[in-house]
C-alpha cells in the first residue's frame, strides 16, 4: 500500500511573487508590461497580487518579454496550484480524524495493509488510501448509501461494526487482485467438489494451498484474511468483476468449523450467483435467511448429509473408534463428526476433542 516518496515543499510562493521580482530587476512597472505582453493592466495586477493565475497562454507571452521559458511559469502555476490542494487536503484530513479512529489501524499495520504512520492526519490519509478513496465521504456512499451496487450490495450501516468490517473485506479484495485465476466456470467448480472432499477428510498440513490451487484451477479465489478486532467473521463471499471470492479467517481454528464455512461460501456462489454478498456470522438488513439456509444444506451435504448424521447418532454407544470408522465410511474427516454432534449437543465437548484438527493459516 506505501506510495512513493515523493518531496512535498512547507510552502509555495505564487508564481506572481516570482514575476514582481523578476519585474523589479527589469525595472518595468505593471503597465509597461501588460502593454508589451498585451494583457489588461488589471490582469497582471491581479497575477503580481497573488488573486490571479497564469494560464498556458500567459506564459508564452511572459517567455518572450522576461525571457524566462515558458514552461518555467506554467510548472510554477501548476506547483502552486497544487500546494494550495495540498493544503485543502490537510484540512479535510483534520477534519476526518474522528472518523479514521473508528478504524482498527494498528491491525492494519500489522497485517502490512498500511503503513506505520505518526500523526493522524498522516493515518487518515494512508487509510484512505488502503480504501481507494478520496475521501471519507466517499468512503460512506460505498458502504453505507450504497453508490456503487454493482461492486457493493449490502450497507454497513445497519452492522455493529461496519469500519472493521469494511477493513477486513478490503483486505480481501486486495488480495484477490493480486490472484491470478482461470476463467470461471461452475460446472468445473461442482465437478471439482468431490476433490476439495478428499482434501477435507485427508486434512494435509498443506491443505489451504492444495484447496486455493484446486480453486483457482475453475476461477475461484480463495483468500485467507486475519480476523480483525470487532470484526469475527468466519467467512464471506462476493464476486469482483468476473471472479467469485470466498474470504476465509480461520476464526476458530476448528477444521471442522473451517470446512463447514468454505462449503457454505461455495454454495452461496453456485446457488446463489453474482447480485449478492454474504457475511458470515453478520446480521445487516438486506441479510437473506432462506439463503443462508440453502448455503447451510449445501455445507451439510458436503461435510455429512443429515442421513449420515442420523446413522452415527442412532447407535446409544458411541466411541470414538467408531467415529473413526463412520468418517473413513462416509469420506469425510471425523472431526466433523464430533464437531457436528457437539453441535447438536449429543457430545460433551470433552468428547474426542483430539480429533478436531486444529487449522492454523
Amino acid at each position: 500500500m506505501a506510495k512513493q516518496n515523493q518531496y512535498l515543499p512547507q510552502s509555495v510562493p505564487h508564481p506572481g511573487e516570482t514575476l514582481a521580482e523578476k519585474l523589479e530587476e527589469m525595472q518595468m512597472g505593471p503597465k509597461e508590461f501588460a502593454v508589451r505582453t498585451g494583457k489588461p493592466e488589471k490582469t497582471i495586477s491581479a497575477i503580481l497580487k497573488g488573486g490571479s493565475a497564469i494560464t498556458t497562454d500567459m506564459a508564452i507571452l511572459f517567455e518572450n518579454v522576461t525571457q524566462i521559458p515558458a514552461n518555467f511559469w506554467i510548472n510554477h502555476q501548476k506547483g502552486f496550484e497544487e500546494y494550495k490542494a495540498r493544503e485543502k487536503q490537510k484540512e479535510a484530513l483534520r477534519e476526518a480524524a474522528d472518523w479514521a479512529k473508528k478504524f482498527p489501524i494498528a491491525a492494519l499495520v500489522k497485517c502490512g495493509f498500511m503503513e506505520k504512520r505518526t500523526t493522524i492526519e498522516e493515518k487518515t490519509l494512508e487509510l484512505l488510501s488502503f480504501f481507494g478513496f478520496a475521501n471519507q465521504t466517499a468512503w460512506a456512499e460505498y458502504y453505507f448509501e450504497q453508490q456503487l451496487k454493482v461492486a457493493f450490495r449490502i450497507s454497513l450501516a445497519s452492522t455493529s461494526q461496519p469500519y472493521a468490517i469494511s477493513s477486513w473485506l478490503r483486505m480481501g479484495e486486495l488480495q484477490a487482485e493480486r490472484m491470478a485465476v482461470s476463467k470461471y466456470s461452475a460446472k468445473s467448480f461442482r465437478d471439482i467438489l468431490p476433490k476439495i472432499k478428499s482434501i477435507m477428510a485427508t486434512h494435509p498440513t498443506n491443505f489451504f494451498e492444495q484447496l486455493k490451487q484446486a480453486c483457482a484451477a475453475v476461477g475461484v479465489k480463495v483468500v485467507y484474511t486475519p480476523c480483525l478486532p470487532k470484526a469475527p467473521l468466519n467467512g464471506a463471499t462476493r464476486w469482483l468483476n468476473d471472479s467469485p471470492v470466498i474470504q476465509l479467517t480461520g476464526r476458530h481454528k476448528r477444521n471442522d468449523i473451517f470446512w463447514f464455512t468454505f462449503f457454505h461460501e461455495a454454495g452461496h456462489i453456485l446457488l446463489h450467483g453474482k447480485k449478492d454478498i454474504f457475511l458470515e456470522d453478520v446480521e445487516y438488513s438486506d441479510k437473506d435467511l432462506e439463503k443462508e439456509k440453502e448455503a447451510d444444506s449445501f455445507a451439510a451435504d458436503w461435510t455429512l448429509t443429515k442421513a449420515q448424521e442420523e446413522i452415527i447418532v442412532s447407535f446409544p454407544q458411541l466411541t470414538e473408534k467408531m467415529v473413526i470408522d463412520f468418517a473413513n465410511e462416509f469420506k469425510t474427516h471425523p472431526g466433523i463428526i464430533i464437531g457436528r454432534l457437539q453441535h447438536r449437543k449429543l457430545l460433551p465437548h470433552s468428547v474426542g476433542r483430539y480429533l478436531i484438527e486444529k487449522v492454523e493459516l
